[in-house]
């Protein structure tokens, strides 16, 4: 008896007329007619703002957002996000000036990484922005590089915690860890960083991301809270913020379901009581990524060849994983599973078949999509994947065999 195939969820954000995908509220072909090449990546801004309104209707008013720029650094997009969130996170200097262009203030963007330089901590101590201290030495270097540019920086302190979220895709807390101080040496870096003068604004804690389970994500926030009252009581001055990280998760592969904010929102609605009283300055920090993007964009590439080699079509496109190396499961897959990939402009009507989706690259691991069924394709036809909006272009090998770069547009 065979196995019942495992399949994604039908595809619903984006609308399909006439059979074609409609991003931005016009059909993909004339989609790409207007960005004049494939392969190309499309981000919906209904979608953006959809996705913020949902998440403003299940958080505690009290609880403030923020966009972590690393999951989609175009300029478009973070001006975008800049309207919808209360502030925003960045990961290197070139992110920092994405999010200094826009009108989000300088003291609502915090940066974050473990091997800031020094020509980025001084960008950043002169920009007025949240420095994020990853370790001891940073900590040291921002207090000197803060009295000789005259200015107080204004600093969190990241907490590598003694737990991790369970059932998360990336563990980032708990265990040794490249990021943060851990929580142990925590309350004496506190009363260093309050011997040293600087700014103590507040603590980051975040330990995982890209979760689909509810009940791990209440236990991670709980456990941050929990570690943030103990560690307050050590602090140099009152907690004015408390960055409890994210790590909502969106389903990529067959067999996953969508992220129940049910649980998280009750759970959180139950701890901000406690959280006022305890910690009556600070200000609640939820900080997401991909949860925000991920749902929103999609990768479209154009089928430049078709053929069969003992008895397997392969749909053969100008674009692979030098564009979109999640999808082709090269960004820390064990075992590859597709991403969900279709026909943009043939969504569902026609003949099926199994297919595999391959680029241009010459290497077997150029692969878009393994053996899936969709309706029959040649060519011109565009391949497009789903959830391509976090971690996408700028996460690929661009470089690699020197192929152009990919369009890229917000619609």
């Amino acid at each position: 008896m065979s196995k019942p195939v495992s399949r994604h969820l039908p595809q619903t954000q984006f609308p399909v007329v006439d059979d074609c995908l409609q991003v931005g509220g016009m059909p993909l072909t004339r989609l790409a007619a207007r960005v004049g090449m494939t392969p190309f990546y499309a981000y919906d801004r209904r979608l953006l703002s959809e996705r913020v309104q949902q998440l403003r209707a299940a958080l505690p008013k009290e609880v403030r957002l923020h966009y972590s720029v690393k999951a989609n650094p175009m300029p478009a997009l973070v001006q975008h996000m800049a309207g919808l969130v209360d502030g925003c996170d960045v990961a290197s200097g070139g992110e920092l000036k994405v999010a200094l262009d826009t009108p989000i203030r300088p003291a609502d963007i915090s940066f974050a990484g473990p091997a800031k330089t020094s020509a980025e901590l001084e960008q950043a101590i002169a920009g007025g922005v949240l420095l994020t201290l990853e370790s001891e030495r940073e900590m040291e270097a921002v207090a000197a590089i803060g009295g000789r540019l005259g200015v107080r920086p204004q600093v969190l302190l990241r907490v590598n915690p003694d737990f991790e979220m369970k059932a998360s895709g990336m563990k980032m807390g708990g265990g040794a860890r490249q990021f943060g101080i851990d929580s142990e040496r925590a309350p004496a870096v506190l009363r260093r960083i309050g011997a040293l003068g600087l700014d103590f604004q507040g603590l980051q804690i975040f330990s995982g991301s890209q979760s689909l389970n509810a009940s791990a994500i209440v236990e991670a926030e709980s456990r941050t809270f929990e570690l943030a009252f103990h560690l307050a009581r050590h602090a140099p001055s009152a907690i004015r913020l408390l960055n409890i990280g994210g790590g909502f998760g969106i389903p990529y592969f067959p067999g996953e379901q969508p992220l129940d904010l049910m649980p998280i929102s009750e759970n959180l609605h139950q701890w901000m009581p406690l959280v006022n009283t305890t910690l009556p300055e600070a200000k609640v920090v939820i900080e997401l990524g991909r949860y925000l993007v991920g749902e929103a964009g999609v990768y479209v590439t154009r089928v430049v060849d078709r053929k069969v080699s003992r008895g397997q079509v392969f749909l053969i496109t100008d674009g692979g994983m030098n564009h979109q190396l999640a999808a082709s499961g090269n960004l820390g897959q064990v075992i590859r599973k597709n991403y969900p990939v279709l026909v943009g402009n043939r969504v569902a009507i026609g003949e099926h078949e199994v297919v595999s989706v391959v680029g241009p690259l010459c290497t077997p691991l150029d692969v878009l999509a393994g053996k899936m069924e969709m309706p029959r394709a040649d060519t011109g036809d565009f391949i497009v994947v789903l959830q391509s909006g976090a971690y996408g272009l700028t996460a690929s090998p661009t470089g690699f065999l020197s192929h152009p770069l990919p369009g890229e547009v917000l619609v």
